[in-house]
């Protein structure tokens, strides 16, 4: 089961949860996941490693990380970042820096001259609905249900964006990083096509969610919608503003999201395997998915 941790805030652990019917995973294959905390996913497929929406240090403005600053080696070897949108908690210029200024950066479209200002060298625009390659790679940019503006929906100055999600496919394999979303009619075309992995957002960093944001009953229509083989809650248990992190509701909701989505998920008899891994964990998928 997910674990609790002690002390003012949740502590990482090497336990997770796999709920859902005993499904047929075989043709799964690789990826390979590392929850890296927040939005940020580790992926290694097709001999490619992609990091979606780095998010590698301690803070993030007024946010504090209440679980450990990922290893240096947990993101060693990207060679493709996923950006969904352009807040600071997704688009993350510290953490980019730490990947160094030639990793190739995936971002809406609009947003490419504001990064390479600041010091990326090598970054392709989509909107949703475009795709490109990336060696084995390809990567179609569909749609979210989220701002975008980089400073929020009342400022006016910074880019503004379309916030997207992505569909990784390669060797045969398809993942789907949500980013940011609230449910999007895109989800069911997603679900025809055909989904092996699904990482989806289950809360935030807050006491309450704003619009553009799915909680842990949104993520299991979404479940229903994707009809993915497995499904992995992110966007959850990393964040918190600092002093609040030891007030009990804040810290029901920094460990309980992804239980109450595995639990909405099996109670909708769904066909699929739900996977919890704590913040800064591998993602043990389920028997035969490895190979």
């Amino acid at each position: 089961m997910v674990g609790r941790g002690g002390g003012d805030a949740p502590q990482g652990s090497n336990r997770c949860r796999i709920v859902g019917p005993a499904v047929d995973t075989g043709r799964v294959g690789r990826p390979h996941l590392h929850f890296l905390g927040h939005s940020t996913v580790r992926v290694e497929l097709a001999g490619h490693v992609v990091l979606t929406d780095p998010l590698l240090t301690g803070r993030v403005g007024p946010l504090r990380r209440v679980v450990p600053v990922p290893a240096s080696e947990t993101y060693a070897g990207v060679d493709l970042v996923l950006l969904s949108h352009l807040h600071g908690d997704h688009l993350h210029l510290p953490s980019l820096r730490l990947l160094g200024p030639d990793v190739r950066v995936v971002a809406p479209r609009g947003a490419g001259a504001w990064l390479r200002a600041r010091g990326l060298r090598h970054v392709t625009e989509v909107l949703p609905g475009e795709s490109l390659t990336h060696g084995a790679l390809r990567v179609t940019a569909v749609p979210a249900e989220h701002a975008g503006h980089r400073w929020g929906p009342r400022l006016t100055h910074g880019p503004d964006t379309p916030a997207v999600g992505h569909l990784v496919e390669g060797g045969g394999r398809t993942v789907y990083a949500a980013g940011d979303t609230d449910l999007t009619d895109a989800m069911d075309l997603l679900g025809e096509r055909g989904v092996d992995v699904a990482l989806l957002p289950v809360w935030s960093w807050g006491l309450t969610l704003g619009p553009g944001h799915l909680d842990p009953a949104g993520a299991a229509e979404a479940v229903a919608r994707l009809r993915p083989r497995v499904a992995v809650p992110v966007h959850w248990g990393t964040l918190a503003l600092r002093g609040v992190a030891h007030l009990p509701r804040m810290r029901r909701l920094l460990t309980d999201p992804p239980r109450d989505f595995a639990a909405a998920v099996a109670a909708r008899g769904l066909d699929t395997a739900v996977v919890v891994a704590e913040p800064g964990q591998p993602v043990p998928l389920p028997v035969g998915t490895t190979s």
